[in-house]
């Protein structure tokens, strides 16, 4: 019987393209944004920042080096934002059906200047915030691991006093979905931007 819902952010919760992004940091000064960005999980001082290794201030400075001239905290929470493409709102709202009977959670791999937006009232033009849908939110740069990593997993259970077989998980990533189920959690893998309703509804009758 599952307990927990957990729910991907990027994908899941919003439509999610890295070529806005990758144009804005090519913009800044980046070389070759793409060899350090996609839209599962980043490398160089992209991914210290999503793992929590770096802070938001360090990875300006790092961002600076690479760009030749000093590049300001708002000029890359610019530059990251252009990931998200939209946010599901509709499903969000479905969400409201759902808390009572299960404790909803989301796990992303993601990074202090998108979750400085995500958790804010500018998140929906309701002025709602992700923390106004769910009950837990486990971010990678917080907990100092990333997805596929099975340790972000693990420390997601302990945090939030899970058991794993009455977890259900949902991302849109094929390796994120494989190691959660590795450890046990049920899974489902849904479509960057789709609609999860029907399919969510029907697991959860399956498990």
């Amino acid at each position: 019987m599952i307990k927990d819902i957990v729910f991907d952010f990027g994908g899941v919760l919003t439509t999610i393209d890295p070529n806005v992004a990758l144009r804005r940091f090519a913009a800044l000064g980046v070389e070759n944004p793409g060899e350090m960005i996609n839209s599962y999980c980043q490398k160089g001082a992209f991914f210290a920042l999503e793992n929590g290794d770096i802070t938001a201030d360090e990875f300006c400075h790092e961002l600076s080096a690479m760009c030749g001239r000093e590049i300001s905290l708002a000029e890359a929470k610019h530059a990251w934002m252009g990931f998200i493409v939209d946010v599901h709102t509709t499903l969000l709202e479905h969400l409201q059906s759902l808390r009572g009977q299960y404790r909803l959670s989301v796990l992303s791999n993601t990074n202090p200047f998108i979750q400085s937006w995500a958790c804010s009232p500018e998140f929906t033009p309701e002025g709602k915030s992700l923390n106004d849908y769910f009950d837990m939110l486990f971010f990678s740069f917080k907990l100092n691991s990333s997805k596929p990593g099975h340790e972000i997993y693990q420390k997601m259970l302990k945090q939030g006093n899970m058991v794993a077989h009455e977890t259900l998980f949902l991302d849109d990533g094929e390796k994120n979905i494989n190691a959660a189920a590795e450890l046990g959690i049920k899974t489902l893998k849904v479509e960057n931007g789709g609609d999860w309703r029907k399919a969510l509804d029907e697991a959860l009758e399956m498990f």
